[in-house]
């Protein structure tokens, strides 16, 4: 018998027996894959990969020609020219994703590409996205050479459908620039402003005075017109739709404050509030961008074309061509390799296969399929190559006609009113009131012209800029601290739905249930220590998800030294050696009835039916104690797309007023939450899986449960890592704890407007006042929002 001993692959870290190991260079191996990645590296003067961390690499299949198979379609001159940021013919640049990206030793030897080949001249990663950027000589390297050397060192970069895409959002750098003229404008007003605050008078005074008024004017202009823009088009979108929002009065408040400096400077009766105006602008600006920062690399509008592949490989009289996936028809012949994914709905014609349709279903255990049997677009394929003949090109596959439902990609309407604009519209009608009563007072006692000194101070120092920067900071907070948690939410407004969230809908599959544990359990005749090592072996060497699972069942077996193995691919295993013949498989594969629905693998030994393991979803941790948590103040319901197998189970887990529908569609889970919405409530729902992502939509909540945020996640409000499920409780309690310590801000913001009305209407306003009561306002409103969500924050 082989020897106990645990190892761990030098490459990877996976533990593994004496028997499992490959030995290479004196160092333990888990696979040839491991062993070939660190051949690569040690040749090309790498090795201080494996100093910076500790077995830093990710586990590897084998490397052989299948890579070059795979990676033909990129000698596609069309194809290499989308995917290209730079090309001038000889000097091209590159970026990929790559998933695989993980650690610092990542981050080396990706940035060391020139040592592996002398025609990759740079290359740079940038580690929160996990891209890599890579330039090269393209008259003696091609895109492909690049993407095999990548490959061959396990960081593989996914090449989506969607990168092809001319018209995906790129980076949106507006508010960067407005942010910046707004603070470039903001500090050299303040500093041209200060002599005249310390100085009323003075030769200096006197002379450069009216000059450095103008230069003011002029650096607010820019400010007004470009970095403010956006409040302004806000407006009189809000005035068209009869809507009344916080953007008005700013819009107000910058107009008045800009005409009446703009007045002041040009008539030469004063200074003006050139200051007041940028910092105004500048601080807007700010809480506006620091909204947006909190991990803007996540993609919440994401659809098949950032899952599926650019081309596929098409059969034309037993020749292999390459083929953009646009270009499919009906009657095409294509090969599938394993990983790769089924474009198109499909009959399959040759091989059996094992599709993964976690992806449309959240269901990580694949399905058998046989010859004859229609495939349908979006599955993975697991295993041995297959052949498939095209039944319906890309738009008419049904994966495609799903996602074209109009409840997956139209924005969504969302039916909850922020606190700021129903705060801000009552605002506006007490200030312009105010402004109104004040310039009527002075009409009669002073005149025309000083009554609309009156008004124009009274709509300056009440611009509501406290009030308008409440809430960006507040939830801007929030957002980086929940991203701090693994909850990435695509913006503020979605705290705010939380607050008010009273019916969470959940998922069953992949989101109550782990996608990468499950529990297996033997029921049948005890097995002897040598039946259990004949499992092991013959499970060994298969790629078929529940072989791995019963290889991990027996970790602690040893494997025996078997000969005469066969995978019937689909099916099962069979195995003998000189006293017996054993079978490992499916019911059909075995000779056995079996009419039950739950996920089985059967054992026989000599043709009698030894037993079977039976594989169950694990549900992940924390699970019961959440729900009783919720079922406090919300409705919780239990929507899958799974037959009622598992009921008595969850009914036994979870708290008794918890509603269970099974059998659901994509489209019955769309309608229910619709149904519950008719009915007044604010619904969330937590799904994983593209037959959730109309339910995503749907629901004035939607969060996506991912197990690596990184990678597709159907379209959603926020993307939450699996792990963290069970803090759901706490992130909805913060968000609405959130809520109240803005509605404590906005007191605050009153009591200055007050302050400072109190100077307008009784024309005391100032410029040296406006200057020291606005900032004061807004930073004191920032600084007070700030450290009391990091407080409440501290409950995560």
């Amino acid at each position: 018998m082989a020897s106990k001993e645990k190892l761990t692959c030098y490459h990877c870290g996976l533990e593994m027996t004496e028997a499992e190991t490959v030995w290479f260079d004196n160092k333990p191996f888990c696979c040839n894959g491991c062993k070939t990645v660190y051949e690569i590296l040690n040749q090309n003067q790498l090795s201080q990969y494996y100093t910076i961390n500790d077995t830093p690499g990710i586990k590897t299949e084998n490397i052989d020609e299948s890579i070059k198979q795979k990676y033909a379609y990129l000698d596609n001159a069309e194809i290499e020219k989308k995917l290209l940021e730079f090309d001038d013919g000889n000097i091209k640049i590159v970026n990929f994703y790559i998933p695989n990206i993980h650690c610092s030793s990542c981050i080396w030897v990706l940035e060391h590409l020139d040592q592996l080949n002398k025609n990759i001249t740079h290359s740079e990663v940038n580690f929160p996205t996990k891209n890599v950027r890579i330039t090269y000589n393209g008259d003696k390297l091609s895109l492909r050479e690049v993407v095999e050397i990548l490959a061959s060192i396990a960081y593989p970069p996914l090449i989506s459908l969607d990168d092809l895409d001319k018209d995906k959002k790129k980076s949106d750098k507006k508010i960067l620039y407005q942010l910046a003229i707004a603070g470039f404008a903001f500090g050299n007003i303040m500093l041209m402003s200060l002599p005249e605050y310390i100085q009323s008078e003075g030769f200096w005074i006197e002379k450069f005075a009216p000059l450095f008024r103008w230069i003011m004017m002029g650096l607010a202009i820019p400010s007004v017109l470009y970095s403010a823009r956006d409040y302004f088009e806000s407006a009189i979108k809000g005035l068209q739709q009869k809507i009344v929002n916080v953007d008005i009065l700013i819009a107000l408040g910058i107009t008045v404050l800009f005409l009446r400096s703009s007045y002041e400077v040009i008539s030469g009766t004063g200074t003006g509030y050139f200051d007041s105006l940028t910092g105004l602008i500048f601080f807007l600006l700010l809480g506006k961008y620091f909204q947006r920062i909190t991990y803007d690399y996540l993609s919440f509008e994401r659809d098949y074309k950032s899952y599926f592949p650019i081309a596929v490989t098409k059969i034309v009289d037993d020749k292999e061509e390459v083929l953009e996936i646009k270009d499919i028809v009906p009657g095409d012949r294509l090969l599938i390799r394993n990983e790769e994914i089924i474009p198109v709905d499909a009959i399959l014609m040759k091989n059996n296969a094992l599709i993964d349709y976690s992806f449309v279903t959240g269901e990580s255990i694949p399905v058998d399929k046989k010859v004859g049997d229609q495939l349908l677009a979006g599955g993975k394929q697991i295993g041995g190559f297959i052949e498939i003949e095209a039944i319906s090109d890309v738009d008419n596959s049904y994966l495609t006609k799903l996602w074209s439902r109009e409840a997956f990609h139209d924005s969504k309407i969302v039916n909850i009113k922020s606190l700021t604009d129903k705060i801000s519209k009552y605002f506006t009608y007490i200030i312009l009131s105010i402004a109104l009563l004040a310039g009527t007072y002075w009409f009669v006692e002073a005149g025309f012209s000083k009554a609309i000194w009156v008004i124009t101070a009274v709509l300056i120092v009440a611009c509501p800029c406290a009030l308008a920067l409440s809430a960006p900071f507040a939830f801007g907070n929030v957002l980086r601290k929940f991203g701090y948690k693994n909850l990435y939410l695509k913006n503020a407004q979605v705290i705010e739905a939380m607050s008010k969230v009273d019916t969470i809908v959940f998922d069953k599959t992949g989101t109550l249930t782990s996608q990468e544990k499950y529990e297996v359990h033997y029921e049948g005749e005890k097995l002897s220590d040598e039946d259990q090592s004949i499992i092991k072996t013959m499970v060994k060497s298969s790629n078929h998800p529940l072989s791995r699972l019963i290889y991990e069942h027996y970790k602690d077996v040893v494997v025996k030294n078997l000969d005469n193995i066969n995978e019937v691919v689909g099916k099962g295993i069979e195995a003998h050696d000189k006293n017996h013949r054993y079978k490992l498989g499916s019911a059909s594969f075995v000779a056995v009835a079996d009419n039950d629905l739950s996920t089985k693998v059967y054992f026989a030994k000599d043709a009698q039916i030894l037993g079977k393991f039976i594989f169950t979803a694990s549900y992940r941790e924390g699970i019961t104690k959440l729900f009783s948590e919720l079922q406090k103040n919300k409705k919780l319901v239990v929507l899958s797309g799974d037959n009622d197998s598992e009921k008595a189970h969850l009914e036994e887990l979870l708290p008794k007023s918890v509603s269970y529908y099974f059998n659901q569609s994509v489209h019955d889970k769309m309608d229910f939450i619709q149904q519950l919405q008719e009915k007044g409530k604010v619904v969330m729902m937590i799904g994983d899986g593209l037959n959730d992502a109309g339910a995503l939509q749907q629901a004035d909540v939607g969060l996506a449960i991912s197990e690596n945020t990184n990678v597709f996640t159907p379209s959603s409000d926020g993307i939450l890592k699996a792990d963290k499920l069970s803090k759901l409780s706490t992130f909805l309690q913060v968000s609405k704890q959130t809520k109240k310590i803005i509605f404590v801000s906005f007191v605050i913001a009153f009591v200055y407007n007050i302050i400072g009305l109190s100077f307008a209407v009784t024309d005391n306003l100032t410029p040296i006042v406006a200057a020291i009561l606005m900032p004061i306002s807004s930073i004191s409103i920032v600084i007070f929002v700030t450290i009391l969500t990091n407080i409440t924050s501290k409950k995560l």
